[in-house]
Parts: structure tokens; sequence; C-alpha cells
């Protein structure tokens, strides 16, 4: 997939340097342990640093002595879970999770034999679970090559920067300028992340910060100054 994807995506002219800057393309899907495993570990780690996320999935798998499944979680109590870290909501997330799976709702080990959209909805209906998350599902679990996740700031910010717009794209103009990179845009997703690693974007949104920051210094000033006049009169 990676030889056609990038034949097809240098045909962007602004893409190609992108890739140029990026490098060789290094996307990999992980085949490690089941769909069940990799959607709890993608609960456990929203919204928490890499390190946090990773203690707590250690601690959530070995008290399940490194085999976590939907029925193990549903039999576990509240105290536990709290135990190895989970918050409240995140353990509301996980027996929503293993309910779906145990009710026959989500048909978790069959999900790489639906088409992208209809693992997307299986996904979300479980509390926890939105969009970006069943993207990378798709992603870097099923390896599904023409993924967009058009929510991502990240993937917003590297379009930014390499077309030169003047504020990040919302989700339309992420698949209006992504339209041309079908069907390979989890390759160009992945690039697109790995292009705020590079020096260029760097100085990019250096250069970007003090401009911005000079404009709200100059919007603070000419409030003072029409707050100064409206005390004088």
């Amino acid at each position: 997939m990676h030889r056609r994807a990038i034949t097809h995506l240098r045909r962007d002219p602004v893409f190609a340097r992108v890739m140029a800057d990026v490098g060789p393309c290094r996307f990999t899907v992980r085949t490690e342990g089941s769909h069940f495993d990799h959607i709890l570990r993608a609960i456990v780690y929203q919204q928490l640093s890499g390190r946090a996320a990773a203690t707590i999935h250690g601690r959530l798998v070995a008290l399940f002595d490194g085999a976590p499944s939907a029925a193990r979680l549903l039999a576990a109590t509240d105290e536990q879970l709290r135990a190895a870290g989970l918050s409240r909501q995140k353990i509301g997330y996980l027996r929503d999770l293993a309910n779906h799976v145990t009710s026959g709702d989500l048909p978790v080990e069959q999900l790489h034999e639906l088409d992208d959209e209809r693992v997307i909805a299986a996904l979300t209906a479980v509390k926890g679970i939105g969009r970006w998350t069943a993207h990378m599902f798709l992603m870097f679990r099923l390896g599904r090559p023409d993924v967009l996740p058009e929510l991502d700031l990240g993937i917003r910010k590297a379009i930014q920067l390499a077309y030169r717009l003047r504020k990040m794209p919302n989700a339309d103009r992420v698949h209006q300028i992504g339209a041309a990179w079908a069907p390979y845009r989890t390759v160009a997703s992945w690039y697109l992340w790995r292009s705020l690693d590079q020096p260029s974007a760097r100085a990019t949104s250096e250069k970007r910060r003090p401009a911005k920051a000079a404009k709200t210094k100059r919007a603070s000033r000419a409030r003072s100054t029409r707050k100064a006049v409206r005390g004088r009169r």
C-alpha cells in the first residue's frame, strides 16, 4: 500500500514537499492483542499523558492476569477498577463497552469484516467512543487505507501550515483539501502528523506566534485607550 500511496500523493505538489520533509513512510498497524484489547486501551488512554495512561493500563491488564475480557470486566468491582487508577467516568465507559460486547450489539471480533462506516457506527454506539477514536481504530488496528480524521487537531494544524492557510481548516475544508489524496488518506494523515515534528513546521509556528501575540497586544492597548478616553469624558 505504501508504494502506491506515495506515488499517488506526490501528484499534489504541496503534499510532495511534506513527504520530502518527513522522509520514508513508516506507518504501521498494531497487530498485537485482540480488537477488544485495542478498544479498551484507547478508552484508558483518552485525555491522559502517555506515561500516566500506560501505568493505568498496565495495572488494569495485571488485574486480569494479562487477559482482560468483557465478562471479566463486568465481574470486577468498581473498587478494583478504581484501584487501578480509572476514573468513575472511564469505569462507566468500560462497562458500557463490555455490555455492548456481551450482548452482541458490538460484534467486536468481527469488526474487520465491516466496511468503514459500519465500524464507525458500531464503535460510536459505545459511551466514551467518538468518531476520532473510531478513526484511530480503523487506521492503526484494521489498517484501512482511506481514513481522514477530519476532527484531529494535528491534522488540521498540519494542513494549515502545509497549505499556508490563514486559519486552521474546519472539517469540511479538511475533506475538500484531502479529496485529492483518496484512496490513500490514511498514509496522508500519517505524513501530516509527522510533518509537525519537522523543523520547518516548528519554525513556521514560531513565526505565526509572535504575530498573533503582537496583534493581541495591539488590541489590548486599543481597549485601554478607549477606556481612558471614556474616563476623560
